[in-house]
């Protein structure tokens, strides 16, 4: 007989690419997890893995038998979310939300949720877009504030598998340039903002974030390759090198609400746009989700656009 954790490892294999990986993700021994995934091969009478030294790649079946899993945990949250119907939003609710909109957001977001909900418990962690699917897949999370960049070409990224999201706020994306730049970059007054400033120093977030990869795609459209001299991930903390001249940087509106002195702010063709996400569950999302998305309507700031239901 099949086994749902067993399956519900599997996927997460499918996904993380590695058995280490999976036992990080969900607090287990490698060794753990492997005897689980050997006991599921065992059991479906069919080579599910395929071992080269450490690597682990799925075989045909196992690739399908993920496809059939990610049905089957899919009716499972289905179930849980018909159950939840009409109940009183209550208990735990696991809240994965960005850094920057953890900053923005998160106080006057619980403050708003345990007012409109006294017997929620909602507990925050921060966490990067790009690992948000992985932990609401895993179970990790309940829902999960994330957000993508929309250049204007209509394109959204593609959909998560397990994966659907609730829009909730769109911001414009800035740069952020020091008033006083002593000798001027480039003067161009007819030139694209963001190639005025390709021989600046650029202060760039973290590789491997979403963050990164829009402004070193930003720049690339603008026809150089952008390096920095500075990796920070605080948008507080650019503003604040941006003021003292050390170098250039893109922001969301959520994070120049109060720019510091000496900072000049550019709108770019560049939008952030931000979702609640959470595991899929047939047509209807659970009850926490209409909660969070009034909730986090509630507390934005004056002048960012919600995004229609």
């Amino acid at each position: 007989m099949l086994n749902l954790h067993q399956l519900r490892l599997l996927r997460e294999l499918a996904h993380r690419g590695t058995i280490a990986a999976v036992a990080d993700a969900l607090s287990y021994s490698p060794s753990a997890v492997s005897q689980q995934l050997s006991l599921l091969e065992r059991n479906a009478g069919v080579p599910l893995l395929e071992r080269s030294g450490r690597r682990v790649a799925l075989t045909p079946a196992g690739a399908n038998l993920v496809r059939h899993a990610e049905v089957i945990l899919e009716r499972l949250e289905t179930a849980r979310t018909e159950l939840a119907e009409g109940r009183e939003v209550a208990g735990p609710l696991r809240l994965g939300i960005y850094p920057s909109a953890a900053r923005a957001l998160a106080s006057g977001l619980l403050v708003s949720l345990r007012r409109a909900y006294p017997r929620l418990e909602p507990w925050v962690w921060e966490v990067d877009p790009a690992d948000a699917p992985d932990a609401l897949r895993a179970g990790q999370l309940d829902l999960a504030l994330t957000h993508y960049y929309d250049s204007g070409d209509g394109h959204p990224p593609p959909a998560e598998p397990g994966i659907r999201s609730r829009p909730v706020f769109t911001e414009r994306m800035r740069l952020a340039t020091p008033t006083d730049p002593g000798p001027a970059p480039d003067p161009a007054p007819d030139e694209d903002p963001v190639r005025r400033w390709r021989h600046a120093p650029w202060i760039l977030p973290t590789p491997g974030t979403l963050c990164h990869t829009s402004v070193t795609r930003l720049c690339e459209a603008s026809g150089f390759h952008v390096d920095s001299w500075h990796r920070v991930d605080d948008y507080d903390t650019a503003l604040g090198l941006v003021a003292a001249g050390v170098g250039v940087a893109v922001v969301p509106d959520l994070s120049a609400q109060n720019p510091p002195a000496g900072t000049t702010l550019t709108p770019l063709p560049l939008r952030r746009r931000s979702e609640v996400a959470f595991r899929a569950a047939g047509p209807a999302a659970h009850p926490a989700v209409e909660a969070l998305v009034a909730a986090l309507r509630d507390t934005l700031p004056t002048g960012l656009a919600t995004e229609p239901n």
